[in-house]
């Protein structure tokens, strides 16, 4: 997939890397670190990436629409054909150079092996023989080179090399010397306070200095992943960071499922044929339907309706839609009930969910159970962030003008990943969660969430998402993992979605999705919708997983306000709510078990007070 040709003519050169294609739109996304086999590089923008084709576009006109709106804020154009595309997807018998995402080699400073010699040296200072860079500090046949692990990073998502030159003789008082020879010690015990860069004239600085912001530069704007125009002004200053650190690189992600919206199928028909119908008018719409394409876009469409949607669509005029996660809850509750011999309808309709009432009836607390079969998930990069993660709203959105670095700089389209897989979608009690929330204990629980939230937020604009949420994400949490342990799915494998809304919105929520799914293939088995109609024990498996952590009392006890770096959880660590990243929505933040069963210390907080 990530490939970084070094120079040739032969068209059939292999890759030096690749990434899964999932993961070339979101954790190996433009800008991103990694290490391939013999090179440590940044995944290249948009404007890098190589189709030997057009590229595959996926559709889904809720999300373009969202995502279209925000970007015209920031200035930037989403275009109505074609907006989301699947990363290139490379071939293994038959590599090409022009299919495949490019690299650029980052950091360029090098180490040398030799213990005894350590020297800090560019590649452009040395040879490359076969897949590594030699250095001649022996004057024979040299000693190999790998890639330094310090680079320079801001809030901005800009990225830059450690100023080693400048750094080491930045407290000696004098200008630097004539020939700056470095050398990188990091002592016997491999402890970061033992780092440390000292130059041939006798200069020395050790790498604990990087961690005072104050100390550092100027972040001088470079986005190096953008190509050689793609520095801008900037005033933040740098910060050190490690290239393999998990605060390198977090992509921003929005996504949508595909449902059912009466109304609008021939507006996203027109939108998918717009360089063919942006020219249509009473003249020549006739001669445009003989197009194949067109003529199924427009089965069974007057002209008239047609022409009045297209010159819409020229005005700018957005038809009315709910907010992403609105629109998907009002789907999910309306769902009819299941019938015996309802079976999903066939290839190509990418939604099928059926209400589902156990024969002993649902929980206490729970108001709707709901079975989906068949979901498809449309998920889009928009941007990435350095250093500390960007917080989406309870829609699931971003603030695209704040603290986004792009993608790619002459692109206006988005790389995207299509999954599709099954669900289980659970609704609690409205009218019991108002109840709840407005408990004395619950609201002095609240008190605390919100403390520790504005400890961490610091005066940012993040917005407290509210103690339901907290609610939710715990619920979600303990069922995730009472449903891997019983049923044997991996940790990793299950993937929540959280339906929040306050008690004041036009739409409250409080509702989650559980769902598994992949990518590259037509969906799932129905093992999770199947493990639906049991939910009254899974949700017991949870129950008593809550109520008590192995690391209680320090777990239960836990305060979001105390000067911990935990500011965003209560009760929840790694014995009890914590799950694979790759399968929550917000990091592992944002939970407490005490709101959802009784935990140990915590009276008359829980929303299920009594084991289902």
């Amino acid at each position: 997939m990530a490939n970084k040709w070094r120079g040739g003519r032969d068209p059939h050169v292999e890759p030096d890397g690749k990434v899964r294609q999932s993961q070339a739109s979101s954790t190996f996304g433009p800008g991103a670190m990694i290490d391939l086999v013999h090179d440590a590089v940044v995944v290249g923008g948009l404007d890098f990436w190589r189709y030997d084709d057009k590229g595959r576009s996926v559709s889904e006109p809720r999300l373009r629409d969202a995502i279209a709106s925000r970007l015209e804020e920031s200035g930037r154009k989403l275009r109505d054909e074609g907006s989301f595309r699947l990363p290139p997807t490379g071939d293994d018998h038959e590599p090409r150079r022009n299919c495949g995402i490019e690299v650029l080699e980052f950091p360029k400073w090098f180490i040398c092996q030799n213990p005894e010699c350590r020297a800090l040296v560019q590649s452009d200072q040395m040879v490359r023989k076969g897949d590594k860079y030699i250095h001649s500090c022996d004057g024979k046949k040299g000693n190999p080179c790998v890639p330094v692990r310090f680079v320079m990073a801001c809030k901005n998502g800009h990225l830059e090399e450690f100023p080693w030159i400048s750094y080491v003789h930045g407290l000696q008082g004098r200008p630097r010397c004539a020939a700056p020879a470095l050398r990188l010690h990091e002592g016997g015990t491999g402890d970061f306070a033992d780092v440390a860069v000292r130059c041939a004239c006798g200069a020395g600085r050790p790498m604990s200095n990087a961690l005072v912001e104050q100390v550092n530069p100027t972040c001088s704007g470079q986005r190096p992943w953008l190509g050689r125009e793609g520095q801008e002004a900037c005033s933040e200053r740098l910060r050190l960071l490690v290239r393999t650190a998990s605060n390198s690189y977090f992509p921003q992600v929005v996504s949508a499922l595909s449902i059912p919206e009466p109304g609008l199928g021939l507006r996203d028909a027109i939108r998918e044929q717009w360089s063919t119908l942006q020219i249509a008018n009473e003249s020549n719409l006739a001669v445009l339907r003989e197009i194949p394409k067109v003529q199924v876009a427009l089965d069974g469409r007057g002209d008239a309706e047609v022409l009045e949607t297209i010159e819409d669509i020229r005005q700018g005029k957005q038809p009315p839609r709910d907010a992403l996660r609105t629109a998907e809850f009002k789907q999910f509750t309306g769902s009819v009930p299941e019938r015996i011999g309802d079976l999903p309808p066939p290839k190509g309709h990418y939604f099928f969910a059926r209400t589902f009432q156990p024969r002993d009836g649902l929980p206490t607390g729970i108001a709707r159970l709901v079975l989906a079969h068949r979901l498809r998930e449309v998920r889009v990069q928009v941007g990435l962030t350095r250093l500390e993660s960007a917080t989406p709203d309870l829609q699931g959105e971003y603030d695209l003008g704040v603290a986004m670095a792009p993608l790619g700089l002459q692109t206006d389209w988005l790389p995207a990943t299509e999954v599709r897989g099954e669900g289980i979608f659970i609704q609690l009690d409205e009218q019991s969660v108002q109840r709840w929330e407005n408990r004395d204990v619950v609201l002095a629980r609240s008190r605390e969430l919100y403390d520790g939230f504005q400890r961490w937020s610091n005066g940012g604009k993040a917005i407290f998402p509210g103690t339901r949420f907290y609610l939710l994400h715990s619920l979600s949490h303990l069922l995730m993992t009472a449903l891997s342990i019983e049923c044997g799915y991996g940790a990793s494998a299950l993937t929540e979605r959280i339906y929040c809304a306050p008690a004041t919105d036009p739409t409250p929520m409080a509702a989650i999705l559980i769902s598994t799914g992949s990518t590259g293939t037509e969906g799932t088995l129905g093992g999770l919708v199947e493990q639906g109609r049991h939910l009254r024990a899974h949700l017991r498996l949870a129950f008593d997983m809550g109520k008590l952590c192995s690391n209680d009392p320090v777990c239960a006890s836990h305060k979001p306000s105390s000067l911990t770096e935990r500011n965003l959880e209560g009760a929840a660590c790694h014995g009890c709510l914590f799950v694979a990243e790759c399968s929550c929505e917000r990091f592992n933040q944002y939970l407490d078990r005490s709101l959802v069963v009784p935990a140990l210390g915590h009276d008359g907080v829980a929303f299920f007070t009594e084991r289902p």
